[in-house]
This record gives structure tokens, sequence and C-alpha cells, in this order.
């Protein structure tokens, strides 16, 4: 007699073998209803899946999580399903559930087309509509090569090849299409009711480069159509803020192939750059961090002692000169180590806070390289504090509070929280681990933060704690973080002179607030849509006159605010003012300032916001003060 333990921990007794979705209906019609899966002891199963012994159970709707991957799971069988039937020679491959959608990869004799997917996605929403009951049944492996290779499926035999002999595999079938999976998958393809296909792109079989190119085809699926309707927007005001495209219209950046995943910074996009580190660098030296620089290249056997050639060594770009082999540097910490080294150290000079805007470059994938989000060559706003056991939990509180001062300048309120503990495979005593996780949790529950447990996921050398940003749109981009380091500077060779006289190894804490100032600025221009605060604008202000007669007026209203560090230029061309005006608010210049006869009889100006608002005429003065106010200076 079954026994099902629910997760608010009442039970129900039955005294006969049950369904997921008899429990369901018999909690209620409303569940049962809703309910397109279980999860029993923890396992993830079909509603249809008896039960005929005590258990665990959790009846998973649509509008958890899990629900939304058995949606979407589903969703790419429909998919496959609605093209074999408009294309019965194309071939299925594969189809999993990735973020925020699914694809599946097709092998056909030509591309698909756009009009392809309108066609493919109208047979969905049919297949949809029909309802088609969706069943599971098993096979073994053999009996399910065989039953594909007759079916004319010769990648989803071979799939199935590479799975041990003794498995015994699990299909779902609806109507006239069959699938290898291991489900679970909605009852019923009436379930499937806020769908949409988003891309075409092309997938190499089993990402091998050497091996054909199939097609893929995107989608994404929700749980109704309100929050399909809701990510649609989303994904339109991403691709309005899309860095990339901004970055070519406000003549920021561009990449070419003679530099792949490297930025050619144009004089603008230089400027948001430069007044991005000269605020951290205010920053830094009102924390007590020392900036150095450290060399580009380094020979190999640095990154050979401190454990990065090992780890490493195929995103590491190497050189050689003279019999020795060098590598570009990937990441700045060993150098930093060196730096210390320099020079006997006693307990006294610690902490020791080493900061650098360091260079660095790694042999990213060219399939990964995405803008300034992913690139080959980055600036890490990268420091490292040598500092002993004892004084971890007052740099790391320190740091913390850097942090989210720094967030909130750039405009982020939203910033989640995680502290990652001892991995399986790591170095150091258990007795050192528990001191430095102790001393990061404490830091952050003396901030009063909410902040989520990652067990398992800290660094071989130290736990950490990671600061994501979510922007405006709800994405989270991970850029801080503080990790602790028990292992490198011992490899380097890396001492002080404690108090007691012996010779003992520093604690280094690894940290960034930023990470990679390339990516920060792809983030900062997706987040304000290249309506960069005023602070930060490359151009604060354009100076337009009306007609020739007022242009060395104009000059002069521009020499006079650039001696007041306003970044400002003056467009003298022979247009109407009208034209001027639109040109530059599609370039996000804050302020537009106008003179025409008036103006220059006064000695005053006319001041227009980006948004289109007048401001009036000004006393310059009042315009300088204006700006410094919203730069908060």
């Amino acid at each position: 007699m079954p026994k099902v333990t629910l997760p608010d921990g009442s039970s129900r007794q039955f005294d006969h073998p049950v369904s997921v979705f008899d429990v369901a209906k018999d909690i209620g019609p409303g569940l049962a209803k809703a309910a397109i899966a279980g999860r029993v002891n923890g396992q993830l199963v079909d509603i249809s899946y008896q039960i005929d012994g005590d258990v665990d159970l959790g009846i998973v709707t649509p509008a958890s999580d899990e629900g939304l991957e058995v949606i979407r799971h589903s969703t790419a069988h429909l998919l496959a399903q609605a093209v074999k039937q408009l294309f019965p020679t194309a071939q299925v491959t594969i189809g999993p559930v990735i973020e925020d959608g699914f694809f599946y990869d097709f092998a056909y004799e030509r591309t698909f087309t756009p009009e392809d997917m309108e066609a493919i996605e109208k047979r969905m929403n049919e297949l949809a509509k029909e309802d088609i009951p969706v069943v599971r049944s098993e096979k073994s492996r053999d009996e399910a090569i065989g039953f594909f290779k007759d079916m004319g499926e010769d990648y989803k035999a071979e799939i199935i090849g590479d799975i041990p002999s003794q498995e015994i595999l699990s299909f779902y079938q609806q109507g006239d299409f069959i699938d290898l999976c291991r489900g679970p998958h909605v009852p019923e393809t009436g379930r499937l009711k806020a769908f949409k296909l988003t891309k075409l792109a092309g997938a190499y079989w089993r990402g091998d480069s050497n091996n054909e190119m199939l097609q893929r085809i995107y989608g994404t699926s929700w749980a109704n159509k309100k929050d399909l309707k809701q990510y649609l927007h989303r994904i339109e005001e991403a691709e309005k803020r899309d860095h990339r495209k901004l970055g070519k219209a406000l003549d920021l950046f561009h990449i070419q192939e003679e530099a792949p995943g490297m930025i050619f910074w144009h004089d603008r996009g230089w400027q948001l750059n430069l007044t991005i580190q000269d605020y951290m660098r205010g920053q830094l030296r009102d924390h007590g961090y020392r900036e150095i620089n450290t060399p580009q290249i380094v020979d190999r056997s640095l990154w050979e002692k401190s454990g990065h050639w090992d780890k490493f060594q195929d995103m590491m770009f190497t050189t050689g000169s003279e019999n020795r082999e060098f590598a570009v540097k990937p990441m700045n910490c060993p150098c930093h180590i060196l730096v210390y080294n320099q020079g006997l150290k006693s307990y006294r000079d610690l902490p020791l806070r080493l900061a650098e805007f360091g260079s660095c470059h790694r042999n990213e994938p060219s399939g990964t390289l995405h803008g300034l989000m992913r690139v080959r060559n980055f600036v890490q706003d990268d420091a490292h504090i040598f500092c002993t056991e004892d004084q971890i939990q007052a740099e790391v509180s320190s740091f913390i509070d850097l942090v989210f001062k720094v967030y909130k300048d750039f405009g982020f309120e939203d910033v989640i929280v995680t502290l990652s503990t001892r991995p399986e495979q790591r170095v150091g005593e258990d007795a050192l681990w528990d001191k430095a996780e102790d001393a990061l949790k404490l830091s952050l529950d003396n901030k009063q933060l909410d902040w989520i447990l990652q067990p398992g996921d800290g660094a071989f050398y130290g736990p950490k704690i990671d600061f994501s940003l979510k922007d405006c749109l709800g994405r989270v981009w991970q850029c801080g973080t503080m990790q602790v380091d028990f292992s490198m500077p011992g490899r380097l060779g890396a001492q002080y002179i404690a108090e007691d006289g012996s010779k003992q190894v520093p604690v280094m804490l690894h940290r960034a607030i930023l990470g990679s100032i390339e990516r920060f600025i792809g983030i900062l221009t997706e987040q304000y849509e290249g309506k960069f605060p005023v602070w930060l604008a490359p151009v604060q202000a354009v100076i337009l006159n009306i007609t020739d007669k007022q242009a060395n007026y104009a000059e002069k209203i521009e020499k006079m605010l650039k001696n007041q560090q306003i970044r400002v230029i003056s467009d003298l061309r022979n247009e109407k003012i009208g034209y001027k005006i639109r040109e530059h608010t599609l370039k996000r210049i804050p302020y537009m300032i106008v003179v025409g006869d008036r103006e220059m009889e006064g000695s005053t100006i006319t001041v227009r916001d980006l948004g289109g608002k007048d401001l009036g005429v000004m006393q310059i003065d009042d315009f300088i003060s204006l700006v410094n106010e919203q730069s908060g200076q």
C-alpha cells in the first residue's frame, strides 16, 4: 500500500498502485490540470509514472523551473516532429534545453530559410492544438539502433551506438514522431501553448569542425503567452541595446579579422575607458592600494611554478627568443608575487595591497568571441592583497564596502552575492579552509547581506565570494570576486617575518571589482543604451552655432569649457540647427549648447538635454556648475 509524502510534510495513503497524476487528482482538480511531471524521491518522472511503494513526491507544474525545463524539452520534440512532417528527408540529431529555450540540429540537403521557419512554427502550433498524447516506451540499445537505421536516421543510430550495450533506453512518441529521450515530457502536446522559433544557425555534428555542418533551429518556450511576450520584449530590448551595434553607431570601437577578439578603441571609446580607469584609481588610492605595472611577456618557468602552465597552457599565447620560451600573461597574480618578493617583508608591512590595470591575453576559441563581452585581450582592474590569516576577515569586509560603493556609482543597485566553499580536489589543511570560509561568512553576515551558498564551487586554492550585477533587463553578469589563496604565494617563495621572528607564508587575496574593463564597458553600454551618465559620457556637450556669424563665439565657449575639464566638441558645419540636434541626439551626447545672435550678444548659451528638454538660456558658469554637479564634483 503506497504512502506518498508531500513537500509540506503531509502524506496520503493508497490501497493500490497510483500514478503521479492520480495523486495530483486526489489532492485537487486544479493541481491535476496543472501537473506536467513529478519528482519521486528526488528524480523527475512523467505524470504517468506508477508509484507502488512509499515515496516522497513533489508535483511539477509549469510555474516552476523544473516545469519550464519539461516544457522546453517537449517543445524541442514538437519542433522535430513538425520538421519531419514538412521535410521528410531531414534527419534529426540532438535537441537539448538551453537557457530560456531549446534548439534542435537537423541534417538536410538544403539550407532552411526564414520562410521555412514560419512554416515550421505554424505546423508546431497545429500539432499542439491537436493535443496528441505523448507516450513513453523502452527499447534495448541494439533494438534501438536497428529501429533508427530502418527509419534512415543514421545520426540518431550513431548516438545510440555510443551508449553501453546493457542500457535500456527510453523513447517518447507523439503521433507519427518518436525520439530517444530520458524525459520526462508533457503528457499531451496541448500543454505547449507559448513558444516561438527565434533563429537559424549552423552547427558541426558533435561540435567537431571536421564533421559535416548541420542546421540548428533555436526556439523559446514558456508556461503562458504573457511570459512569452515579456521574454520577446526583453530580447527586442537587448537587440536595441546590443553594445556591438551601439559601439559602431556611437563611434566607440571596432573589431576586425586582423586582430580577432581584440579591440580597436576609437577616441570616444578610449575616453570612456580612461574615465572608468581614472575613477577606479581614485577608489584604489582611498583604500590604501599601491598601483604597479608588470611585464606582458614572462618566461615559461614562472607559469610552471605557479601552476598555470598545467591548467591554462591551451589558453596561453606563447613566443620564443634566444632559446627561451615565454608566455603572454593570461593573468596578473604570479607577477604580483614577484613584486611582493622584492625586499624582506615584516608582519608590520601587511596587509600589502598591490593593484594593476593589467593587460591580459587568453586564446579563447574563435566561436566564443562576442564583442566586448568575450575577447582575447582585456584589461582587469586586478589587485592582490598579501595579509596574515588573522587579517582576512577585515580585508574582505573592507572590500565588500568598496564593491557596493563602486557598483552604486555606476548605477547598479541589484547585486547577487555567492559564497563558494571547498571543492573535493584542493590544497591546504582543512583547519585553514575552516578559517578562511568562516572569515568570508562572517564578513558577509556582518554586512547583513543576503548571499547564496555554493558548496564545493570554490577554487582549488581557497574559497571565494562572487558579486554579480543584475541589469535593467534582468540579465546577470558576474563581475567582482574575492578569492582566498593558500597555495600560490608558497609556490613562488613569498614570505614575511612574523612577530615571533619565524618565516611565514602570507595569504593572498585575489580581488577584482569590474573584472574585464572591456566587458564592463559592454555591460554599461547595454545598461544605459549608450546614454551614459554625464560623468561617464565620452563627450559631455556639443556646441552648435546657428550661422557662421557665431563660429568664433562657439570656439571661445569650447575653450572655456575645456579649461574646466568638461569634455566638449563644436559642430560649426553650415547645416540647419534641427539637423545638427538630431544627429548629436543619435550620438547620445548629454547636452547640446545652441548659440545664435542673442546668445552671442548676451554672452550666454541656450542648453538642451538629451531627452529633448529645453533648459533655457544660461550663463556659462551656471552650465559648468550643472555639469560638475551631474558629474559628482
